[in-house]
């Protein structure tokens, strides 16, 4: 076999479809996520799989693959009509309303916890400021109405 790759060659990775280990980590400073951020809620796909994972290993209790749940589960949901489905979307809809005011009740305290150490701040730099106010403000001329 001449000009044919040898088996060693062909098992490389290619240099364009290399992964660069640690190029993301240097540059990226992505502030890390909250743990208490309440979690999205699951769309309406989402709640039929938490009841078609049920059936589905009840009916194949050899099948334990991941892929062949959500592929049987897409296929049926795929199947099902609009109606088939309303129930699902309401249990969707009725998490996201409990999400949002979750999510309102977080951002209170998002903001309240930031208003504080913004507070902390800017008492501790309101008195420099207002004295440098108060002097330019004043130009001295309280102390020569005073005087007369």
């Amino acid at each position: 076999m001449k000009g044919g790759k040898s088996k060693t060659e062909s098992m490389k990775p290619h240099a364009k479809l290399a992964v660069k280990k640690g190029a993301a980590k240097k540059g990226s400073k992505k502030a890390g996520k909250d743990p208490n951020k309440p979690k999205r809620p699951a769309s309406a796909f989402f709640v039929f799989m938490e009841e078609f994972r049920k059936k589905f290993s009840e009916e194949n209790p050899n099948n334990k693959a991941v892929s062949a749940v959500g592929k049987a589960a897409g296929h049926k949901w795929k199947s099902m009509s609009d109606a088939e489905k309303a129930p699902y979307a309401a249990k969707a809809d009725k998490r996201k309303v409990e999400y949002e005011k979750n999510m309102k009740a977080y951002n209170k305290k998002q903001a309240s916890g930031a208003n504080a150490a913004e507070g902390d701040e800017s008492e501790k730099s309101t008195p420099e400021v207002n004295g440098d106010d108060e002097a330019g403000d004043d130009d001295g001329s309280e102390e020569e109405e005073d005087e007369e």
